[in-house]
């Protein structure tokens, strides 16, 4: 047992420490898919067994040992050039432009004259100019906060770093306040990717994330001073839900469970702050900012990705309108269930969550675009609702990155529709086996 526990306490952390260093040392991460994907893969395989053995009691990490390591991690990829993703050059062009009080809703890219050698040369590297931008406001705050550090790409990341740290503490605060093992913690503040993504390719995500988390921990587990003064929590959780929809839209759909989670008694000031929030945020890119709806509308219509269900549908039924409807119903009848679910036991500690992981993981298994970035919500709800399924999947969404390597060296996008098969059979097997194996127990256990 000595040694189990040393393994996982010491071994661990090492092991994950050099994949890390391994990968940051390699030229160029988009011509070595395999060796990614190989070092990832062990890496959370590492995280979900020593995550399981700290249930059992085998490790005990404190909040340190957890945030020094993630702070390490990410500063082997955050002086890297953004390899896997170009967004972050769309981020820095509409920052530089708000803190040159232009707003960024105006016009598209490739409409707007450069006013700087700086913008000149960002211009060329900002990827679909002819549409204007689709970030919303609270977004558009944070990328002038990291164009003002320098007007470059570092400084920007740097800042969605030490947001992501920031969500790492709020997770292990979060965990402290319903007395689950810190080492839980891990499973995101290790997890390949927030490391990747937000510290590697610089993604927003990162920032909507920790509004996110921050609004849950206003709810759940407030700080002293908030706590003590009736509805002022509930209202700083509204402001800061209103900073994750406005970062990245998609947790507009885990408002209900917020409200839910909030109670009848705080409700209205969960309101009140998220309106309010919302409303000083668009009020500076008022009204030029309702033109990101044309860029909104393209993308809802026409954009796909290694979704396995959509293109499944879409050849099917020789529509794709027709497959986005079908998925639209499909994700809606799970988060109608997920949230019924939740009415009924509203109390309980961790329902909440389980609420937002079952949404988010039916979000990732059912949408045509499926980048992995997208799954950084996921990763971030692990500590809290982790089963097989979520955290095989936290890891298969980076097989997209295939497509990298032949558009590196020949310019060509190829995808396939057998690794867009795989992102979605991995998740969707543990998951059934995961069913099965809970029917069978409860059958055995039945007189």
């Amino acid at each position: 047992m000595p040694l189990q526990k040393n393994l996982v306490t010491w071994g661990v952390p090492f092991l994950i420490a050099t994949s890390y260093g391994f990968l940051a040392l390699l030229p160029d991460l988009r011509l070595a898919i395999p060796e990614l994907l190989g070092a990832t893969a062990l890496i959370t395989v590492l995280l979900a067994w020593a995550c399981r053995a700290g249930e059992g009691g085998l490790v005990k990490w404190s909040p340190a040992i957890i945030l020094l390591p993630a702070l390490l991690f990410r500063l082997f990829f955050v002086l890297r050039p953004p390899e896997l993703s170009d967004d972050i050059f769309r981020y820095l062009w509409d920052g530089l432009h708000t803190l040159q009080g232009v707003n960024p809703y105006v016009a598209a890219p490739d409409r707007v004259l450069p006013a700087s050698d700086a913008l000149r040369q960002l211009a060329s590297r900002v990827n679909h100019p002819s549409l204007v931008t689709v970030y919303p406001p609270a977004a558009q705050a944070v990328f002038a906060a990291g164009a003002s550090l320098g007007g470059k790409v570092l400084g920007l990341k740097g800042l969605l770093v030490a947001l992501d740290l920031a969500s790492c503490a709020l997770i292990l605060r979060l965990l402290a306040a319903r007395g689950r093992n810190l080492a839980w913690g891990a499973l995101y503040a290790w997890h390949p990717l927030p490391v990747l993504e937000i510290a590697g390719s610089g993604h927003i995500d990162g920032a909507g994330v920790f509004f996110l988390l921050l609004a849950l921990t206003l709810l759940a587990a407030p700080p002293r001073r908030l706590s003590s003064r009736p509805g002022l929590a509930s209202l700083a959780a509204g402001a800061s839900f209103a900073g994750a929809i406005l970062s990245k839209l998609f947790p507009l759909v885990f408002l209900p469970a917020a409200l839910l989670f909030a109670g009848k008694k705080d409700r209205a000031s969960f309101l009140l702050g998220l309106f309010a929030a919302g409303g000083l945020l668009c009020l500076p890119f008022w009204p030029e900012m309702l033109n990101a709806l044309g860029t909104l509308e393209a993308y809802a219509r026409h954009w796909e990705f290694s979704g396995f269900v959509y293109r499944t549908l879409s050849a099917l039924s020789g529509s794709g309108l027709v497959a986005r409807l079908i998925i639209a119903l499909l994700f809606g009848g799970v988060w109608f269930l997920a949230h019924g679910r939740l009415r009924k036991r509203p109390a309980e500690a961790r329902a909440p969550f389980k609420t937002l992981y079952a949404v988010t993981l039916a979000f990732l298994l059912l949408t045509p675009t499926l980048h992995p970035w997208y799954a950084l919500y996921l990763a971030a709800l692990l500590p809290f609702a982790a089963e097989p399924a979520g955290i095989i999947l936290s890891w298969a969404v980076l097989l997209a990155y295939r497509v990298l390597a032949p558009y590196a060296i020949l310019g060509e996008w190829i995808e396939s529709d057998l690794w867009a098969l795989l992102i979605f059979a991995a998740p969707v097997v543990a998951l059934a086996l995961r069913r099965g194996n809970r029917r069978k127990n409860h059958q055995g256990q039945t007189p």
